[in-house]
């Protein structure tokens, strides 16, 4: 008798999921369930409409930097399915990917559509029943480890495996089918968004970028690298992400209410900024502070940094004194910026939290508790930071689930 396997879920986990239990070659039958009459629609979004579909980092003890939650975890199955493994997947099915300057890799049609229908194909090549408009109401599972899957205006189904890959939060059917099926849920929060900010600093600056900044939360101890982008509701950008990121649940409890300080010099302290700025005062005495900057950051921010410590911008740099110089260096390297609220990135929405680690095994996926139910993606309390590492693990947990619950 055929193994029948139920993945609950069609984003990328999901599919994942039941394209490798597909073409694991063991006698089973594959059935995905997707509550929407949508199919991967964060693959369809991500990366603004490109699919940023993993990152250039071929060492799993590098990748798993890359995940505030879930490093640990997800070193050994790294060692199984990374990127390499995934670019040689979709290459193999004529995906072609190419990678930025940054790291991300995307395909080179730039076009998620590419990588769905390869996913969707790759789907029915490998035998898989894809049910849309399955709303899922209910999972049970008898002492023969036989599931019962309940599916609104439809009679009850017998499965011999389960794998849950809805993503997570807090409308998350597979966080509340876990749960109920004996899992612990880690406390749940969003992560990866932007900072709400309105400062006379930063006003009509959107689309304005700063190529490294440090930004700390000094409340909870937070620090991030990186650019940053001034957006029209605040800030954005990598260090800004990377930031939300970490501090995830932090950020959480302070109800997105805190002070951000950012050093626009990128890693200079206030004695390294002084000294540049004493430089600049030196070398260009008779021009004008607010028109020229020590610093690699727009002239506009300049201006306005000038501005905000009271200097006249036409001031010459000759005519300095010692306070304008030290009010210069602080805001400079620690500016304060009150952070009121928070916005998704570009409509991606991850979350932390989930399915705690500690009861899944990661060489299987299978839950430590119930015995044929598997796990992959964001339902589990694992997420990345942005770069394409959110989709990798959504990849190498999907192949893993996919390949032990079709195993015999």
């Amino acid at each position: 008798m055929k193994t029948r396997i139920a993945v609950i879920g069609g984003g990328a986990a999901g599919f994942f999921s039941a394209i490798s239990a597909g073409e694991s070659g063991g006698d089973c039958e594959v059935e995905l369930f997707e509550q929407s009459d949508r199919l991967l629609a964060k693959v369809k979004i991500s990366g603004g409409g490109r699919c940023n579909v993993t990152h250039a980092c071929f060492e799993p003890r590098e990748l798993i930097r890359h995940y505030p939650r879930g490093s640990r975890e997800l070193l050994g199955p790294f060692h199984i399915w990374q990127p390499t493994h995934t670019i040689q997947w979709f290459e193999s099915r004529g995906v072609r990917l190419k990678t930025e300057d940054d790291g991300r890799m995307f395909p080179v049609t730039d076009s998620s559509t590419t990588i769905m229908n390869c996913l969707i194909s790759a789907a029915d090549e490998a035998g898989v029943k894809v049910s849309t408009n399955s709303r899922i109401e209910k999972i049970s599972v008898d002492n023969n480890s036989l599931f019962t899957v309940h599916i609104r205006d439809q009679p009850p189904r017998t499965f011999d495996r389960v794998i849950i890959a809805t993503g997570g939060g807090k409308q998350s059917g597979g966080i509340a089918f876990a749960k109920s099926l004996g899992h612990t849920i880690t406390e749940l929060a969003p992560s990866l968004f932007t900072f709400h900010c309105r400062d006379h600093r930063i006003t009509d600056l959107q689309g304005l970028s700063v190529p490294m900044v440090t930004v700390r939360c000094a409340m909870e101890n937070l620090e991030q690298q990186g650019p940053l982008l001034i957006t029209h509701w605040g800030f954005s950008g990598p260090a800004i992400l990377r930031l939300s990121a970490w501090g995830a649940r932090a950020l959480a409890r302070l109800n997105y209410t805190f002070t951000l300080n950012v050093n626009w010099t990128g890693g200079h302290n206030s004695d390294m900024a002084r000294v540049l700025i004493e430089k600049q005062r030196q070398a260009n005495g008779r021009k004008m502070v607010g028109a020229t900057c020590p610093f690699d950051i727009p002239r506009r921010i300049w201006e306005r940094l000038v501005r905000a410590v009271g200097i006249p911008g036409d001031l010459q740099w000759s005519r300095l004194n010692r306070q304008q110089i030290l009010s210069l260096c602080r805001e400079s390297t620690a500016g304060s910026f009150q952070i009121k609220g928070k916005s998704m990135n570009k409509e991606e929405f991850v979350t932390c939290g989930g399915v705690d680690l500690r009861e899944v095994d990661f060489r299987t996926m299978q839950s430590r508790l119930v015995p044929g139910l598997f796990f992959a993606g964001e339902v589990l309390d694992i997420d990345g930071v942005t770069g394409g590492f959110n989709f990798q693990a959504a990849w190498t947990t999907g192949h893993i689930a996919g390949k032990t619950a079709a195993a015999p």
